[in-house]
């Protein structure tokens, strides 16, 4: 299959018009007629169109499709109400039915068993190879089961430089997107031991490698529909097979949502948006500006709005704190038995450092000003502030004093022009 893609000129977007012509020859293009479609979609912690791109993958595909529902890729993320996806997919309440008439939204859930099925087993020398051998050992591959009640599955998300897989989109949405805990506790943690800065922004990586060999299980019709947003627009559209249209999209997020530093910041101020309603996503604010800050420096996770770790994990996160991959790795029997989902977690917030004689060094200093309390903060081995003491103007364009302000933090990676050993893919 052809690619069929559309890339909007410098500093411009694409239009309604333009997404249209592209949903309207994708449909075309997978023969659609008679079949049953399932289409894959990211939660609200992803920018992009969604709501435009729902209405016009249902009124391109619904007329001739035997069957059009959505399953919304969660990972581990908490599933959504009724009004969120509402929201979501931007339908009046009450009305969404109205609108994707004959549709049905699904949330996955990571932790159901009746909810997955076994797909098989990446064995472990394949693990080995894949990983350098950092890893060997047989890794169960589950998905949700929903996926084989469809003919045809579409992946229809944004690209973005990703802390765990190097750029999301494409067979991410399959894992962790919506497969259950063995693979994802696995190559997140792999991604953890590789470390956030040798990962996030680089194309071809390990976890990469993993997930698309897990991808290759999947025998059904498979597509992608990759989007790349940059403030809030579309810059490009990619559809095609799965690998191909994120191929595409991976490449234009490279020269879209990576700003290069001069040298780094003492301190770095990093805004969170609204979307981020838990630190469990709200440490995208840390994971996307740690490059930047400098031996020694401070990052704040600027976000009053967050008031609680995780709904899903963090209760887990309370018991083990956050620390480096460093700290987990010299206590390994102390921390193996916990998800390494969480684990990997827990490194990416707390950033690069070491643990030796029993006594930890973080790099850098990791601050939260948000709506968790101080006993808390201090609970789980991290900065407080109160954020009605910020004052965003302290941090305003103070660059040369060596202070970083970063609204809307989460989604664009800041990296050094020339950057230390520890930020270079191996």
């Amino acid at each position: 299959m052809s690619l069929i893609s559309k890339i909007a000129p410098a500093g411009q977007h694409l239009s309604e018009a333009d997404s249209q012509r592209i949903v309207s020859a994708a449909a075309a293009a997978m023969g659609l007629r008679g079949k049953r479609v399932l289409v894959l979609l990211p939660d609200y912690t992803r920018t992009c169109p969604l709501p435009m791109l729902t209405r016009q993958l249902h009124a391109a595909i619904a007329p001739t499709a035997a069957k059009l529902d959505f399953l919304i890729a969660l990972g581990t993320h908490p599933p959504m109400s009724e009004q969120q996806i509402d929201r979501l997919v931007g339908a009046k309440a009450g009305e969404r039915k109205k609108v994707f008439h004959n549709s049905q939204f699904f949330n996955h859930c990571w932790n159901d068993p009746a909810a997955l099925t076994t797909l098989g087993t990446l064995p472990a020398a394949e693990i080995h190879k894949i990983t350098g051998g950092l890893f060997e050992m047989d890794v169960p591959v589950t998905i949700n089961k929903l996926v084989f009640d469809y003919d045809v599955v579409l992946i229809a998300g944004p690209v973005f430089p990703h802390e765990v897989v190097g750029f999301s989109g494409g067979s991410k949405y399959f894992f962790p997107g919506i497969c259950g805990g063995e693979l994802l506790n696995f190559f997140h943690w792999l991604g953890a031991v590789i470390t956030n800065p040798k990962i996030i922004g680089h194309k071809h990586t390990p976890v990469r490698a993993t997930l698309e060999a897990a991808a290759r299980m999947l025998k059904f019709e498979k597509f992608a529909l990759s989007m790349v947003v940059a403030e809030h627009e579309l810059a490009g559209m990619f559809f095609g097979e799965v690998r191909e249209s994120w191929s595409h999209a991976a490449d234009l997020s490279d020269t879209l949502h990576i700003a290069y530093e001069d040298k780094p910041f003492a301190s770095v101020l990093s805004a969170a948006p609204e979307m981020y309603d838990e630190l469990w996503t709200g440490g995208k604010c840390m994971y996307k500006l740690e490059p930047v800050v400098a031996d020694g420096g401070e990052l704040i996770i600027y976000a009053p709005h967050i008031t609680h770790i995780s709904a899903a994990h963090g209760k887990l996160i309370e018991k083990i704190g956050y620390h480096t991959r460093d700290y987990f790795l010299a206590q390994w029997d102390k921390f193996k038995h916990y998800p390494w989902g969480v684990l990997a977690h827990s490194t990416h917030v707390r950033g690069i450092g070491t643990y030796e004689k029993g006594v930890e060094n973080c790099r850098i200093k990791v601050t939260l000003a948000t709506g968790i309390s101080k006993a808390l903060c201090r609970k789980i081995n991290l900065g407080y502030r109160d954020p009605a003491d910020i004052n965003v103007a302290d941090w305003q364009g103070h660059e040369a004093a060596g202070r970083l302000y970063v609204p809307n933090a989460g989604e664009r990676l800041y990296k050094l022009k020339n950057p230390p050993a520890w930020q270079k893919a191996e």
